[in-house]
């Protein structure tokens, strides 16, 4: 990608945003497309008709951004963050009293950054509009692309949204070099590729809806001494969670003093508490299952939420390959839409952004290697290798991680009350504290601090179970094997006491037996 590209970006999301940054600083004439109307726009509605899960960003997610080639973006991003080192378990003991109860996600003290999508993705739009060689298409509808040409067609929508039926729309017809399709969970750029490749596709909708909720910011007046901490109801530096075995209430704070809720249930559930059209079932449901939550919401404002804001499906997306030919790579939810357990979805996506342009780079590098003075292959030929590679890399890791996702929903939702769970990740994180030089990491810590590829990080961890349930087994045994030799070597004095009483010696014992 040495000589100046053109470069078509579709979606204008915080990956695609990304994605167009790298693309903008190697000097490549850069067009976002996006399908909704200005992102940065209070009134652009988003596509799920509901604000987004706030999101937390991790070291891959930071990694990415580091590699921008933009100095001031991560301080421009990491200042509008709130830290969160771990889960706060939310529940009520046996004698009725309400419990908060602490679990740090690594021993070492590191954190995850909750963070607004929508102030990340105007950071990045508006860092991208100040780059002469961007140009941002809002109210465009991919609707065709041919990937052998490499052309595709765009209707343009008024305000984001399509002709009413019978009405002929405006159509566009574009160039481009090079496509990335960063467009979501239901990717055009995806859906026209199909078209042109043998892609293996799997989508599976599990059994969970989600719905939001809003916990307000405190209106008492700050506490000089803690500032941060008088706009917050609850604690602003952890992710809260009332488990619930089948189901979980999450919170994750905001910047302005509130914290973005979310309810994942089961769809009968769903079904149980909307058989009630006045809302009646829903605060009871919430009294009994997530203790304390109506002191933070009040009731009211929770069955407003519940019949106002959309009861939504989680999907997991997963599709190989990546790419094709030359012309169109997919990234982000395009590529592997995940459930949003693990807090990867977006990390994963700018990681997908940052190995895809590393791979264009080191061809590009080889390509000119190879050549010296004469002409070297064409940019089509040298991205196409880079493409292939891309595909054989991320695949991989975006299967592990999509499965990493929908296993960590059991663990918040269940497994955080496990006494068994607590002793492994106690075990885990003492390794790894008083022992580094083991190399021992809990699997959380690897795929949140660390940028090891996903697929190493699940290796890895099976291999510290089998390690870990080793250990633990020959710690058990250890006590029974010394109880069985005490019990055998006493059995056998008992044994020969009696046989020398009977037969007066071994040696009598051996002539008789003869005879």
């Amino acid at each position: 990608m040495g000589k100046q590209q053109r470069i078509v970006i579709v979606g204008a999301g915080p990956v695609g945003s990304l994605a167009a940054l790298y693309a903008a600083n190697r000097g490549h004439q850069v067009d976002i497309y996006e399908l909704r109307s200005d992102l940065r726009d209070p009134s652009t509605v988003p596509l799920n008709f509901t604000k987004s899960i706030n999101l937390a960003l991790s070291e891959r997610g930071i990694n990415a951004l580091r590699h921008a080639g933009q100095p001031r973006l991560i301080e421009h991003v990491l200042g509008a963050t709130i830290p969160m080192r771990g889960r706060m378990i939310h529940g009520r003991r046996v004698n009725g009293d309400l419990y908060e109860e602490p679990q740090d996600y690594d021993a070492h003290g590191r954190c995850i950054l909750a963070i607004d999508r929508g102030g990340l993705n105007k950071r990045l739009l508006d860092m991208l509009e100040e780059m002469p060689n961007v140009t941002f298409h809002f109210s465009h509808k991919l609707t065709g692309a041919d990937f052998r040409k490499n052309k595709a067609w765009f209707e343009v929508r008024e305000n984001g949204a399509s002709k009413p039926r019978g009405q002929l729309a405006s159509e566009i017809e574009v160039d481009f070099d090079f496509m990335i399709g960063a467009d979501g969970a239901h990717s055009a750029v995806r859906y026209h590729m199909m078209k042109f490749t043998r892609m293996d596709y799997q989508q599976v909708y599990i059994d969970a809806v989600w719905c939001e909720f809003h916990i307000r910011p405190r209106t008492t007046a700050p506490d000089d001494d803690e500032p941060l901490m008088s706009k917050f109801a609850i604690s602003p530096n952890h992710l809260h969670i009332w488990p619930g075995k089948e189901f979980m209430f999450i919170a994750i704070p905001s910047d302005d003093g509130s914290f973005t809720c979310t309810l994942f249930a089961p769809g009968s559930l769903y079904e149980y508490l909307e058989s009630d059209p006045s809302g009646a079932l829903v605060a009871p449901f919430f009294d009994k299952h997530f203790p304390g939550v109506t002191s933070l919401i009040p009731p009211e404002e929770l069955v407003a939420s519940f019949q106002r804001n959309p009861h939504l499906p989680l999907i997991s997306i997963k599709c190989k390959p990546h790419s094709y030919g030359s012309s169109v790579a997919l990234v982000g939810d395009a590529a592997h839409a995940m459930v949003p357990f693990y807090g990867q979805g977006m990390n994963a996506g700018f990681e997908d952004v940052r190995i895809l342009f590393e791979i264009l780079d080191k061809h590009e590098r080889i390509a000119q290697d190879e050549a010296g003075e004469a002409e070297g292959p064409s940019p089509a030929s040298t991205r196409a290798r880079a493409l292939a590679e891309y595909t054989a890399v991320r695949v991989p890791d975006a299967h592990a991680i999509n499965d990493l996702a929908l296993q960590n929903y059991v663990e918040m939702r269940a497994s955080v009350l496990s006494p068994i769970y607590r002793l492994r990740k106690f075990l885990e994180e003492t390794l790894s504290k008083y022992a580094p030089s083991l190399g021992w990491q809990t699997k959380y810590s690897r795929v949140s601090f660390g940028n090891e590829r996903y697929s190493e990080v699940v290796a890895k961890t099976e291999r510290q179970s089998r390690l870990l349930a080793r250990g633990l087994a020959a710690l058990v045994g250890a006590p029974v094997l010394a109880g069985g030799i005490l019990w055998l070597m006493r059995y056998k004095r008992t044994v020969d006491v009696g046989l020398r009483a009977a037969f007066g010696s071994v040696d009598h014992m051996v002539e008789l037996l003869v005879r």
